[in-house]
């Protein structure tokens, strides 16, 4: 972690323990906060976190390693997850999982080389009767297909202005 990232993330974690008043039930939002900006929660990140809560860091570690959105590793810009329920797997998931793996060049639980996208499997989305289901970080998309899912792709990258070319897999 550069210094600069490091001095950024002491000074937010400070600022959002103040906001939630250094109380418990302010740890998940900020961790939240922190792997929004930060597309992870470094050893670095919990020792912050447990100094601003005085909590120990084991604690802040269990709670990163309990909920599945959260994650020590290091992940793409932009999250795919695709809903893996037997309703979603009726709807067409296996079509759409393949086309997501084709686009991005990259299989299910890894992120592509530009460190633009991660792709993950999530147990519900709670969209049974809209399968499949995606969510691209915190945005549900319903009826996904396989064409759905590139534009999906092509407007996340226009839309964030990401210079960069995910069809690693695919013919254009």
């Amino acid at each position: 972690m550069l210094a600069s990232e490091k001095d950024q993330l002491k000074r937010e974690v400070g600022e959002l323990a103040k906001a939630h008043k250094h109380h418990r039930s302010g740890l998940l939002p900020v961790l939240q906060h922190i792997q929004r900006e930060f597309r992870h929660i470094s050893p670095e990140a919990m020792q912050e976190v447990a100094d601003a809560f005085q909590i120990h860091p084991v604690e802040v570690h269990g709670v990163v390693s309990f909920y599945s959105f959260l994650t020590s590793e290091r992940k793409g810009r932009f999250i795919i997850r695709l809903c893996q329920t037997i309703s979603c797997e009726m709807m067409g998931k296996r079509t759409l999982a393949r086309q997501l793996q084709t686009e991005l060049g990259i299989k299910f639980g890894e992120t592509t080389k530009d460190g633009m996208f991660t792709l993950e499997y999530a147990n519900c989305l709670g969209m049974c009767d809209q399968g499949p289901a995606m969510l691209v970080n915190d945005e549900i998309y319903t009826r996904v297909t396989p064409e759905s899912a590139v534009e999906i792709i092509d407007s996340h990258v226009k839309r964030f202005g990401a210079n960069v070319t995910h069809h690693q897999g695919a013919e254009k």
